[in-house]
């Protein structure tokens, strides 16, 4: 069976403009990816890396301008919209509330364009709200707003959920219970699609995650995946005797001025074991010694501040087949 016929969200070749094709900018430039049934997966990237222009297609809420999207196998986000909307939930990064009307308003008139809805007392205790329901939204702070956001989108027990941003603005007390929840929903078999800026976050939440950094995607896989490649850190203090160049390694080796010396390799245990029996056959203490593998920090830093010659705004970020078309208008 086709993986877009199992997965829950399938994207290929996806891109979307903004503005004309002369003069347009892409802020998604040819990604695909697929999410399968019960999956959380997160899409990290710096801000204008294109997170939410990707989420808006996958809701329906704009046309691609090249790719194609299959919600739930077959259904297209646009022209099936009726068909999806009742199975899916969907936060967006602005809630656009009516700010005079009390939580509890709030989420009961949502619950009125909602099909089969949880009771809204639930809703409320699910978002941790409860204590909040006679609160008007506009004394709300941005944490709360975003869990007033998050009730909204869980009021239907859906078969897909879209969260851009979910906890920004949340105290770390409020994005945790947050993520228990993601959790509890992730357990009822719900696929989750979140964008977030907290790798925390994704590391605790995702099963798979994708990097996005300027419209393509960089990376992705499970956090093992992508750490795995990218290089590991041994750390050390080497005294007097000896120099980094006495050290048998193949990674790249370091010192500061501190007699501090810093291994960066590819093959962690192999340079480990090295350092260790060159330090055991020359009696050499190698002082707070450290072996690290890279982070989800680091390869994502690498990875945002890679220039890998990618076009920017105007004419040089032309989506494939653009100029045969302006071509054709021409004629």
């Amino acid at each position: 069976m086709h993986e877009a016929t199992k997965s829950h969200i399938h994207v290929e070749d996806l891109w979307r403009r903004y503005g004309s094709a002369a003069k347009g900018f892409d802020a998604v430039r040819g990604i695909s990816f697929s999410v399968m049934p019960g999956q959380l997966f997160a899409l990290l990237g710096t801000n204008g890396a294109g997170k939410t222009s990707t989420v808006e297609l996958l809701e329906g809420l704009a046309k691609p301008h090249r790719g194609t999207i299959r919600i739930f196998g077959t259904h297209d986000p646009v022209t099936d919209r009726r068909h999806i909307r009742p199975r899916t939930g969907v936060m967006l990064q602005e809630g656009g509330f009516i700010s005079h009307l009390t939580v509890e308003e709030t989420v009961r008139m949502w619950a009125e364009f909602t099909t089969r809805p949880r009771p809204v007392a639930a809703a409320l205790e699910l978002a941790g709200l409860a204590h909040r329901a006679d609160v008007m939204v506009q004394n709300l702070s941005g944490g709360e707003k975003r869990r007033l956001a998050l009730a909204t989108a869980t009021l239907a027990r859906t078969e897909i959920l879209f969260l851009d941003e979910p906890t920004a603005g949340m105290d770390p007390e409020g994005r945790h219970a947050t993520w228990q929840l993601i959790k509890k929903l992730r357990g009822e078999g719900v696929t989750i699609l979140l964008t977030t800026h907290y790798l925390e976050e994704a590391e605790s939440l995702a099963d798979h995650l994708a990097i996005m950094h300027r419209g393509r995607i960089a990376a992705s896989g499970t956090v093992s995946e992508i750490v795995a490649e990218h290089p590991s850190t041994l750390s050390f203090g080497l005294g007097a005797g000896h120099t980094a160049h006495d050290l048998p390694v193949g990674g790249k080796v370091t010192d500061d001025a501190n007699g501090r010396v810093t291994v960066t390799t590819d093959s962690l245990q192999k340079d480990a074991a090295r350092l260790l029996s060159w330090a055991e056959a020359h009696d050499v203490v190698l002082d707070r010694f450290t072996a690290r593998p890279a982070s989800l920090e680091e390869a994502f830093i690498r990875l945002a501040g890679r220039d890998d010659g990618l076009p920017g705004d105007g004419d040089d970020s032309r989506a494939p087949g653009d100029d045969t078309r302006e071509q054709e208008a021409a004629a």
